[in-house]
C-alpha cells in the first residue's frame, strides 16, 4: 500500500421492497477526447449537483462525469430522519452491514449507469463520504464478480477513488477474495485511491485508515492511501490536485 501523507494544512430503478426512487442524474461531458467515464457519488443529504461545479473545474477534460443523485430514506444513525443516502446505516462502521441491499441496490445502480459506455473508454466509479463508501463497496463487487447478493456484476471497474469515506461490510470482502485465486488477481490490479483528512469529524480518520488497512491486507495490492494534515470533512485544492494527477496516472485520463 503507498501511504503518503501532508504536512501542510487543509479538508430501471425500483431497487428495495419499499420501492425507493433514485433521484436525478447529472453529467458533465468532457471537453476533450472521451477516454474515460467515472461516477461520481454525492454524501449524505446532498444530491448529484452537489459536486458538478468542482468536477467542471478539474483539468481532466478527456474524462466524462456522471453524477446520480441517492433516494430519499429514513437513516437510522440520525433517528430515522428522512434524507438523500445511498444506504441505511446504524454507525459508521467497517462491520456495520444491516443493509447490504442498499448497498447492492446503489451499487447495481452505478453499474447501470456505466453499462451503455463505449467499449474503449475505461471506466470508474468514485465519491466523498457516504458516496465514497458506495463506491469502495462496488470495487469489492467487482473484484468478487458479484454483488452482496449473489448477482453478477457487470462492469470492467478500472479505477476508485474514496473521499473522506469508509468501507462499509469488510466482511463481505474477507470472507470472498481470499477464497478465489481470479478475485485475488482482480484485486491486485485494480488501482484504488483513499484520501482522508486527519482532523476529518464526521468520518473519523481512523475508520478511513482501517478501511484502507483491511482492503490492503485481502489483496488490494495497486492501493494508495493519502492523509492531510488540517482537512476536515471537506476537500480542498491540495486533495483535488492529488486525485487529478492520480486519475492521469492510472487511466491516461
Amino acid at each position: 500500500m503507498s501511504y503518503n501523507s501532508s504536512n501542510r494544512g487543509s479538508g430501471s430503478r425500483n431497487v428495495r421492497r419499499n420501492v425507493l426512487e433514485f433521484g436525478r442524474t447529472f453529467v458533465v461531458m468532457p471537453k476533450g477526447t472521451h477516454t474515460a467515464t467515472i461516477v461520481w457519488l454525492h454524501g449524505i443529504g446532498e444530491k448529484g449537483s452537489s459536486w458538478t461545479r468542482i468536477l467542471e473545474s478539474f483539468p481532466l477534460p478527456n474524462i466524462k462525469w456522471i453524477c446520480p443523485s441517492a433516494p430519499t430514506r429514513q437513516v437510522t444513525l440520525f433517528g430515522g430522519y428522512p434524507c438523500t443516502a445511498w444506504f441505511n446505516m446504524a454507525s459508521m462502521s467497517e462491520d456495520d452491514c444491516g443493509d447490504l441491499e442498499g448497498l447492492d441496490a446503489s451499487a447495481t445502480h452505478v453499474a447501470n449507469l456505466l453499462t451503455n459506455e463505449p467499449d474503449d473508454v475505461k471506466l470508474g466509479v468514485a465519491g466523498f463520504s457516504m458516496g465514497a463508501s458506495v463506491a469502495l463497496y462496488s470495487a469489492t463487487c467487482r473484484v468478487v464478480g458479484q454483488y452482496g447478493n449473489g448477482n453478477r456484476y457487470p462492469i470492467n471497474l478500472s479505477a476508485a477513488v474514496a473521499l473522506s469515506g469508509w468501507l462499509p461490510s469488510s466482511r463481505f470482502l474477507r470472507n470472498r477474495v481470499g477464497v478465489s485465486q481470479e478475485a485475488a488477481r482482480r484485486a491486485a490490479l485494480l488501482p484504488v485511491l483513499l484520501c482522508h483528512g486527519r482532523v476529518d469529524d464526521v468520518v473519523e480518520y481512523k475508520l478511513g485508515e482501517r478501511s484502507a488497512q483491511t482492503m490492503y491486507s485481502a489483496g488490494f495490492q495497486n492501493l494508495t492511501f493519502r492523509t492531510y494534515n488540517g482537512l476536515g470533512h471537506y476537500t480542498n485544492l491540495e486533495e483535488i490536485n492529488d486525485v487529478c494527477s492520480w486519475l492521469i496516472a492510472c487511466l491516461g485520463a
